[in-house]
């Protein structure tokens, strides 16, 4: 993307924004970064942006400062709004950060990207762990860790990226050599006009798959095959009686031969199972020996905040599932959990979904559930009288509410089913404060 002298506006400084400016400014662009909260709440990356030239316009996203914009790189928290409209008729080009980073990379390489409502963290940790193992050069990023942006100038022989919907809401030119959805479940449909816009948007990530690229999708999901179709890619599945099966006992890549016993993968849980064959389906076209994915897999235990044992007290486990921020991601965890029971703390920012699902896996395996936030009344509501419930005004009140509802060999288990931004900086924050309020606790470690 020739960027030299033209004027770029960037909106929303969050991570992703901070990154695409410095990019903007490495390569010769006149950039503006606009954002609507104050100048004393953006961060000092952000302010640090005037240092390299930026001209910061902050508490605003007005017309004016989006007038006369050559391109305008859009963040992902960003939802659309009229002004971006009219700079889009009026010929400004209106980007991604993922669209804006991949088009500047300076030496290409293959990417593979992958999108889901639930599993898309760990399983792109574990392909770029998958390539690394293997001895290639690998970035992993996009909406897990760093954006790719800060990245354009290095060499990779692969870029592995978690892309989110709103990653992929503003991509024209962007094309993976692998890309994977995993599932596609109601989330974000406070940001979505409805489910089926939620699913095209992450769709988008095959739009301009080639045939000598590859779509990876579970087998038998048609709304993932529906948006894999949008491009020409070959369509590799996964799951039981996949192109990499899902057995009781093995995972098995049934093109290749490869095979591994699921007694000896560090990742348990039959929703672990499905990630590792996603993953085993990306890296397929990369050649990994086997004995290198096998070493992987026995060594590789997830990610923090991903159902995260944080401690046993009287007999009761506690676990850290605060990654679960929608219904979706709440279910697999309390549906997943080895004890019998669940204590669920659970709520947040309401992101406008049924709870009905999750209801009914509780119906099944819960004996109380703790709710918290802004979407407590809503939580409280779905529940109903199918079980105890108890409200909570902070997280140490819930977890100390949770430890009297449990019983030795239940599980109390933080998993929201909502965004963390009502009471938290984010989903790491939310997690770290139940670890400590759980830890304050009185009993064994």
């Amino acid at each position: 993307m020739f960027l030299s002298g033209k004027r770029v506006v960037v909106v929303g400084l969050g991570a992703s924004g901070v990154a695409a400016a410095q990019l903007c400014v490495r390569r010769g662009a006149v950039t503006t970064g606009l954002d609507e909260r104050p100048r004393d709440r953006l961060s000092a990356g952000a302010l640090a942006l005037e240092s390299l030239g930026v001209t910061l316009a902050a508490g605003s996203n007005d017309a004016a400062d989006l007038a006369g914009a050559d391109v305008i790189v859009v963040s992902p928290g960003v939802p659309d709004f009229e002004a971006l409209r009219a700079a889009s008729r009026a010929g400004a080009a209106v980007i991604g950060e993922v669209e804006l980073a991949t088009a500047c990379m300076m030496h290409a390489c293959p990417i593979v990207a992958i999108g889901g409502t639930n599993g898309k963290s760990t399983t792109t940790t574990l392909v770029a762990a998958l390539l690394e193992a293997a001895g290639l050069a690998t970035f992993a990023g996009g909406n897990l860790g760093e954006p790719l942006a800060q990245h354009t100038e290095e060499r990779f022989d692969a870029v592995v990226l978690e892309v989110s919907s709103f990653q992929m809401e503003r991509v024209a030119t962007f094309r993976p050599r692998v890309a994977a959805l995993l599932n596609v479940t109601d989330d974000h449909l406070d940001r979505y006009s409805s489910f089926d816009d939620y699913a095209r948007a992450k769709g988008n990530c095959f739009a301009r798959q080639q045939p000598d690229d590859v779509a990876v999708v579970p087998l038998g999901d048609l709304l993932c095959l529906r948006e894999a179709k949008r491009g020409r890619g070959r369509v590799v599945t996964f799951g039981p009686g996949g192109d990499v099966d899902v057995t009781a006992d093995a995972i098995t890549d049934r093109v290749s031969g490869q095979s591994f016993s699921r007694a000896a993968i560090a990742l348990q849980g039959g929703h672990n199972a499905l990630n590792v064959a996603a993953a085993l389906a990306c890296v397929a076209s990369f050649g990994v020996p086997r004995d290198v994915i096998a070493r992987v897999l026995a060594e590789f235990r997830g990610l923090d905040h991903r159902m995260c044992l944080v401690a046993e007290k009287r007999g009761v486990r506690y676990y850290d599932d605060s990654k679960g921020t929608n219904v979706g991601a709440s279910v697999t965890a309390v549906l997943g959990a080895a004890e019998p029971r669940v204590v669920l703390i659970a709520g947040g920012r309401d992101k406008g979904g049924s709870y009905a699902p999750l209801v009914a896996a509780m119906r099944d395996k819960g004996r109380a559930v703790v709710v918290l936030g802004e979407a407590a009344d809503a939580l409280a509501n779905a529940f109903s009288t199918e079980m105890p419930l108890v409200r909570a005004s902070s997280m140490d009140e819930a977890v100390l509410q949770a430890a009297s509802l449990a019983s030795p060999g239940d599980a109390v288990l933080l998993s929201p089913a909502c965004s963390s931004f009502d009471m938290f900086r984010d989903y790491k924050h939310r997690g770290d404060a139940f670890a400590e309020a759980v830890r304050a606790l009185e009993g064994s470690p």
